[in-house]
């Protein structure tokens, strides 16, 4: 078992998970099916929200994460949801968005991608997937102080591939 205590260690972690892994067929890397979008301003529980492209976007605040319930379903940017792999949900930022999450508890980093909408509980100011959770160490918790960053030479890069129709394989981790 491996005890990670810094930022670059998690990464590091992440990384070697990452060639570790395999789907069925060999491939470590799951095909995405999702397009561009920012969208139009929308009410949830009687409150706004405005999306928009900040290249500058920086949060501090409470992170949650979804799994199983919506394993399988469409996110907003129209692919499949799956709790394994390393996305979010964000109420603002465009779809596909990178974002760095950090936990504030522990120290832990990942790099996650912003492809759905959410979260619509009071105070949250992210949703991660399950896997992400487990790797933040957070899952049990169930919610956890984080500060989330985008990055913001990553996530223009993926405006362009998806406005090019050429969004990039997303990486998976089992």
């Amino acid at each position: 078992m491996f005890l990670v205590s810094a930022c670059a260690e998690t990464e590091l972690l992440v990384h070697s998970a990452k060639e570790l892994s395999g789907s069925a067929n060999g491939s470590s890397v799951a095909t995405t099916k999702g397009r561009y979008k920012v969208g139009r301003p929308y009410q949830i529980k009687g409150t706004w929200y405005y999306p928009a492209e900040n290249f500058k976007y920086v949060e501090t605040g409470i992170s949650s994460w979804y799994g199983p319930k919506f394993h399988g379903r469409k996110t907003a940017n129209g692919e499949t949801y799956n709790m394994n792999d390393l996305t979010a949900a964000h109420r603002t930022l465009p779809l596909p968005s990178m974002v760095r999450v950090i936990n504030l508890n522990n120290g832990r980093s990942l790099k996650l991608r912003i492809n759905d909408r959410g979260p619509f509980a009071r105070g949250r100011i992210i949703d991660v997937s399950r896997r992400a959770a487990q790797l933040l160490g957070f899952q049990r918790a169930g919610t956890a102080k984080v500060r989330v960053e985008i990055i913001a030479d990553e996530s223009q890069q993926l405006k362009l591939a998806a406005l090019n129709g050429e969004l990039p394989p997303r990486e998976k981790i089992t």
